[in-house]
């Protein structure tokens, strides 16, 4: 009897020492991150890897992926990526994000890809408490669905306006025509915009044509355009169609400059439309040809890991993911609320596509540049 009680007490006593132990490291790693140690996280990435759009969830995630290790080797912060694949899907994006969400040592989201996944994602992640950041969704109204919503992506409404002042002061443009995808939130939300631009510029809307995504035969609506002869072809479509249009456009004897949204400036345009997507006039806050030693590193660095020049997507990525270490090392720790809050107040940080800070509503304070495409390559629009 008395060795069985030696034996429980002696039981007893290890197991404390372990809980105690294990509180000690518990408190121990918690002070280290409070007190200016580097900070931990994993942060979920919700990409359109897959799909007839793959190409911009490829030029996203090798963003991400390129920052990710030069942040870990400044040790700052470390981080891990948890990437899942939309698919371009608002429903495979909910299910993924959820699915991420659910996770407690997930601190924070980047992506959606697309405006679509974005509107049905950002609730959940608003509601779930967890901070997200588009670093493509570009449509009206993104960061405003709540208080944990961000992006770092210049919005339509920013872009739109520059590149349309800039073609009409170019071309004195008197009449437009406008062509959208009336089937995609970011389309439709690109053309409110330049719709509401054009009026308000006092410009001639000669006729508006729409079309779905996917679609292969734009010869009615061109023709219409056409007949009508407009001085500008105003189109806010993603890459894939808008250089079906303006191939099928060149093909029809329409030689007219085209000004695009953000879907529309991707080097694929060129890739797909060759000397058909000269001509097309997009605001951007990335130019790789720009005169400044971080944004030729980038792009050298960018050329080496993945054999071609980074686009808009690959610098808005990039510069994501460095906003995102930059809340975590403010924050402290790997704690969702405290990075969300720590992400609010940053102001003038400087990555690649410039100074940068988020307004009240979590969206974009900086300016866009315009460019065009010309002999092949995008370049500064004069």
């Amino acid at each position: 009897m008395r060795n069985s009680f030696k034996k429980v007490y002696l039981l007893v006593s290890v197991l404390m020492v372990v809980m105690l132990a294990a509180c000690s490291e518990d408190d121990t790693n918690t002070s280290s991150a409070k007190s200016g140690g580097p900070v931990s996280a994993k942060i979920g990435v919700i990409s359109y890897m897959t799909g007839p759009g793959a190409a911009y969830g490829e030029a996203i995630t090798n963003g991400f992926n390129l920052a990710l290790d030069e942040i870990n080797e400044k040790g700052d912060v470390k981080i891990e990526l948890v990437i899942e694949d939309s698919a371009g899907k608002q429903d495979q994006a909910l299910t993924v994000a959820q699915k991420l969400m659910s996770r407690d040592d997930i601190v924070g989201l980047l992506g959606p890809t697309l405006s679509t996944e974005m509107n049905v994602v950002g609730p959940e992640a608003d509601i779930n408490g967890i901070p997200i950041m588009g670093t493509s969704t570009t449509a009206a109204g993104i960061p405003q669905i709540g208080e944990y919503v961000f992006r770092n992506s210049i919005p339509e409404s920013l872009a739109i306006p520059a590149a349309l002042e800039k073609a009409v002061n170019k071309y004195g443009a008197k009449k437009v025509a406008i062509l959208y995808g009336n089937d995609d939130l970011f389309t439709q939300s690109g053309f409110d915009t330049m719709k509401a631009e054009a009026e308000k510029m006092g410009l001639d809307i000669v006729t508006i044509e729409t079309f779905q995504k996917g679609q292969s035969d734009y010869n009615a609506q061109l023709t219409k355009i056409k007949d009508l002869q407009p001085d500008l072809i105003l189109a806010s479509a993603l890459y894939n169609e808008g250089a079906v249009i303006m191939d099928q456009a060149r093909k029809m004897g329409i030689d007219l400059p085209f000004v695009g949204g953000n879907g529309f400036n991707s080097p694929q345009v060129i890739e797909i439309a060759g000397e058909a997507s000269e001509g097309l006039i997009v605001a951007t806050p990335w130019f790789g040809e720009k005169d400044d030693s971080k944004v030729q590193d980038f792009v050298k660095k960018y050329e080496t890991a993945y054999g071609h020049k980074p686009d808009q997507f690959a610098a808005q990525a990039y510069d994501a993911l460095y906003i995102m270490a930059e809340g975590l090392k403010n924050a402290g720790e790997a704690d969702r609320d405290a990075l969300r809050d720590a992400l609010a107040e940053i102001k003038d940080l400087d990555g690649i596509l410039g100074k940068f800070s988020f307004d009240e509503d979590g969206d974009v304070i900086m300016e866009p540049t315009v460019l065009i495409i010309k002999d092949g390559a995008f370049q500064l629009f004069e």
